[in-house]
């Protein structure tokens, strides 16, 4: 069987009639029919076929995989059979979905109770981080039937030698967001772990997930390879995610956006976004950064606070007597205005304001999301406003609208993020994007269509992560009896993300744990395991090695935040994924004044003042989302089929109903989309899919070249770096350089051979430029500290005293000179390149850039403006972001507009 879809579904009654009795009561008292999940899904749980589950949110999965497992649990509580000892163990990234589990099994468990007129006596208990000592103790002395964890935690329990031995009998194991997962080194942690259970028992592995693609990688990932079959572990997987119907629409706030003030797009997008609050119960609004978060929050509640706050009196019994004097408020407020009667109320000290809006992302504090969460679930909030920390699961009630600001960057997201409306399967999914400019219109007119004909950009799944190996390695060693290396090969390439794994790339994981390399003890590097090579026997080394593996277990990186100075004079302070993108000589933002970044010790970067150069790299470019790949050729594809529409002289009329036809967009859009599109072929070319248009113009200052590669930014992040390198050869001194989804840009003082330098790299030397690319960078530098501390080289945590993120990147940076004399090819190093480039850039793809561009699949043109072309705008002022007031910004944009368009008539009455 292996992988295979299922093609139909089981019938009601044969799922009814598998059930307990108990259970059948309590689904019929409950339901009237089973969801398409679960139609699909019940009775391969029950025999024991492992199961992908790809729906919605609020389909019905999460009942799915529990149904089955209840019905076991309630038949051997009914027999007395019931034993103490773990029968299933559900897996989820976050603590809170943990939590809403809980919750959600224990009241059918409950109603259970009451259908069956006494205690079933089936236990659940959470196991995480959070939990206690004397809670973890209770778990040892009575186990839970359900054991609800995380990938860590999941992890350490492996490795203990007391509990583990409760989860010996495992029937099943259920893995929540596996697509989340997947896609990082969480997931390829997780995917050894189910191995080592694996290696143990058998078990049934049930995988929920949200929208996602490929879905038979996502399946083999979920069930691993069997070694002694030498092929994949069968799996089902359930598609339902044609069930939900959508209603989705792209908005234009304004008719022309070239035209439009920013106080005009700004009143329209605030107006539209209120309108469209106040005609639902309950809107979820996405914006792409935590400072945008904030900013919607603060306008909807100062251009209306009539919606978005209401005053409430305080009830305590002296207040009371006085609520008579205090009846005029709402008069008061329609007579005076919103503002003032709300300060009056307010500052009469007799009432309360309450807000009917929430932000909700990761900056802020635990207390304040759960309390958002738990007001939204009440019904209490008209509207919440998150970044991201709102995409994956978590119970948030009722939601019958969401609100993209600007493009979610991929189908997968977009869909994750509308699909929390309309949280009954029967529902449709309600989703308006709302977009301020030009790029994003076409590019969220485009997800759209790609939305509703599903196609789903496809995620990448990390592979053979030798942190990862080397953390999982020590854990093994750490079970009761020595093992011997094929048995630990075994078990490692039974994983998705391990399969391929090299041999000798294992030996090395194994000599580095066991001390082999003694230059290592000089940077307080010790042995961790014992290795005989002779016997092939593995087992731990040293009293403290269990508490060290304990204490430092994981793969999510400590970060903080990094001091910038001039010489000894502290600025102030930015972000570690913001230094990350930096490069010497690039130009940043901080406090209103720009700044050149020039190297950094520690955890300071060292600055110099900057003030004829505007930044390079705006302050919000580590938070924003990256376009995916699948989506960006989309894009392309559309911008091909348009140019093909001018080249052959359509009417303006045509051409629109083509938009129209292909696009769902409003009115205002379609014309906005022609006007753009118009402007770009009229005036230089229309880059494409089967085109990659080169640019040069100067600015007065600087020499410039556009690169119009609409790949997504992982993609140009490689593309760029590689041009940069090649130029710095070829002159001997660095470029400036700038990068977006739709391309990037380099500067130079004077000409630069850029087609040249582009046309050089070939695609089977990309690994190796890019290594010499990536040499003494400080994202190279940073990704190593974090690839050590998963490796255990560096300890977060010893002997109960925790190591500060500037010690360990000072040990890292020691670490990384040590272990490029012992070998450039240092497994760890290794792993730090391969997660630069693979994760955090996407080689895999600007590779086949080029293999396109050599076989003659993409042309490479040249055109030569005095003023950047329409599709250049957004690339060009992406660094003014941070030092242009936001009409300025758009006011500069207009101006370079009008130039164009001058450009253009005086190109075609010269034509004529």
């Amino acid at each position: 069987m292996a992988v295979s879809y299922m093609a139909e579904p089981y019938s009601h009654d044969s799922i009814l009639s598998s059930f307990h009795p108990i259970v059948k009561a309590w689904f019929e008292s409950r339901f009237k029919e089973f969801a398409p999940p679960q139609r699909f899904s019940i009775l391969n749980i029950r025999n024991r076929i492992n199961t992908l589950i790809s729906s919605p949110t609020g389909s019905g999965k999460t009942l799915s995989a529990f149904l089955s497992i209840l019905n076991e649990l309630v038949d051997l509580s009914e027999k007395g059979a019931l034993e103490d000892k773990v029968y299933a163990v559900y897996i989820s990234p976050l603590k809170a979905l943990a939590n809403d589990i809980k919750r959600n099994l224990t009241d059918p468990l409950s109603e259970m109770e009451a259908q069956a007129k006494r205690k079933l006596g089936i236990r659940l208990a959470i196991r995480t981080g959070d939990t206690t000592a004397s809670e973890k103790a209770a778990m040892l002395k009575h186990p839970p039937h359900i054991l609800i964890t995380t990938p860590e935690s999941f992890a350490i329990l492996l490795s203990t030698i007391k509990f583990r031995e409760k989860l010996l009998s495992t029937q099943w194991v259920v893995i929540d967001e596996i697509h989340a997962l997947a896609s990082s080194k969480r997931g390829s942690h997780l995917s050894l772990s189910l191995e080592r259970l694996q290696s143990q028992t058998y078990f049934t592995r049930i995988g929920l997930s949200a929208t996602v693609a490929p879905l038979e990688e996502v399946a083999r990932f979920l069930v691993g390879y069997d070694v002694e079959k030498d092929d994949w572990r069968d799996c089902k997987i359930v598609d339902v995610n044609y069930a939900k119907q959508l209603d989705l629409k792209v908005l234009s706030p304004v008719e022309n956006m070239m035209k439009a003030t920013y106080a005009e797009l700004n009143e329209a997008t605030y107006r539209i976004i209120d309108q469209l609050v106040q005609s639902h119960k309950t809107t979820l609004i996405f914006t792409n950064t935590r400072s945008a978060t904030e900013r919607v929050v603060h306008h909807l509640k100062d251009r209306f606070p009539q919606n978005y706050t209401r005053i409430e009196e305080i009830e305590t019994k002296e207040e009371k007597e006085m609520e008579a004097a205090y009846e005029g408020v709402d008069q008061a407020f329609v007579k005076d205005g919103a503002k003032t009667a709300y300060e009056k109320a307010a500052s009469a000290g007799k009432t309360t304001m309450r807000s009917l809006i929430g932000a909700h992302h990761g900056s802020l504090s635990k207390e304040h999301r759960l309390n958002v969460e738990e007001m939204l679930k009440r019904g209490e909030l008209r509207a919440v406003v998150s970044s991201t920390s709102l995409e994956l699961g978590i119970d948030i009630g009722y939601i019958d609208l969401v609100i993209l600001l600007g493009s979610p960057k991929s189908v997968a997201r977009a869909l994750q993020r509308i699909g929390r409306s309309g949280h009954q399967l029967h529902e449709k999914a309600v989703g308006r994007i709302i977009v301020l400019d030009r790029d994003d219109l076409v590019e969220c007119s485009v997800l759209l269509k790609t939305a509703l004909e599903r196609k789903i950009d496809r995620i990448s799944i990390p592979t053979n992560c030798a942190d990862v190996l080397a953390q999982q390695i020590l854990g093994m060693a750490l079970e009761e009896a020595p093992k011997h290396i094929d048995d630990i090969r075994s078990i490692v390439r039974g994983s998705y993300t391990f399969h391929a794994l090299e041999p000798g790339k294992l030996l090395e994981i194994v000599k580095y744990l066991s001390g082999e390399y003694a230059n290592l003890e000089e940077r307080h590097v010790y042995a961790k395991i014992w290795y005989e090579p002779d016997t092939g026997m593995i087992g731990k080394k040293g009293k403290l090695t269990r508490v060290i593996y304990m204490t430092n277990i994981g793969t999510i990186p400590d970060e903080t935040n990094i001091k910038v100075k001039i010489q000894d004079h502290l600025v102030g302070y930015i972000a570690e994924p913001f230094l990350e993108k930096l490069r010497r000589g690039d130009v940043f933002v901080l406090g209103g004044n720009t700044y050149e970044f020039q190297f950094t010790r520690g955890m300071t970067a060292y600055v110099k003042a900057s003030v004829n150069r505007p930044p390079t790299v705006p302050s919000w470019y580590s938070e924003m989302l990256p376009l995916s790949y699948d989506l960006a050729l989309e894009i392309q594809r559309f911008r091909r089929l348009l140019e093909e529409q001018f080249r052959y002289n359509t009417q303006k009329e045509d051409i629109l109903e083509f938009i129209n036809s292909y696009l769902y967009v409003d009115e205002y859009g379609a014309n906005s989309v022609y006007e753009y599109f118009s402007e770009q072929y009229r005036y230089a070319e229309i880059p494409h899919d089967k085109k990659i248009l080169i640019e040069h113009f100067s600015d007065g200052q600087k020499k410039r070249v556009i690169f119009h590669t609409l790949y997504g930014r992982r993609v140009n992040d490689v593309l760029s770096r590689a041009v940069a390198f090649a130029i710095s050869k070829m002159h001997k001194k660095d470029v400036e350089m700038g990068i977006s989804d739709n391309g990037f840009y380099l500067a130079f003082d004077k000409s630069i051979q850029a087609t040249k330098a582009f046309g050089a790299i070939k695609s089977e030397d990309l690994p190796k430029v890019m290594r010499y690319a990536l040499d003494k960078t400080e994202v190279l530098r940073r990704r190593f500290r974090h690839c050590a501390a998963r490796a255990l080289m560096i300890l977060r945590n010893y002997k109960g005293n925790r190591k500060s993120v500037g010690k360990q990147q000072m040990s890292s940076r020691l670490l990384m000179s040590a272990v490029q004399r012992i070998s450039p090819d240092f497994p760890i190093l290794e792993e730090a390149r391969r997660e630069v480039l693979e994760d955090l850039m996407d080689i895999t793809h600007a590779r086949e850039v080029l293999e396109q561009i050599e076989n003659g699949q993409v042309q490479v043109k040249e055109a030569f403006t005095d003023i950047p072309s329409p599709f250049a705008f957004n690339l060009m002022v992406m660094g003014y972001s941070d030092i242009m007031k936001m009409e300025d910004k758009l006011e500069f944009l207009r101006r370079m507009h009008n130039m164009v368009l001058a450009k253009i008539e005086m190109k075609e009455r010269h034509k004529n």
